[in-house]
């Protein structure tokens, strides 16, 4: 199976919003403090980066 530039970026893409959505539970349910606020905020980064990512699929 050869990972071509858009297989690459689709696992990328997978594995951020992964980690993205852990943050935010980890930030919601985890840490009921100001480091939750921090947590979630990171994860919603990640889903940023992720979105960017998957839009890059095909152009890069």
């Amino acid at each position: 199976m050869a990972m071509n530039k858009n297989t690459v970026l689709a696992w990328a893409t997978f594995i951020m919003i992964i980690v993205g959505i852990a943050l935010i539970l980890m930030g919601a349910f985890k840490y009921d403090e100001v480091a939750g606020w921090g947590f979630a905020s990171v994860g919603i980064g990640f889903l940023a980066n992720a979105w960017v990512f998957n839009a890059l699929k095909g152009r890069v």
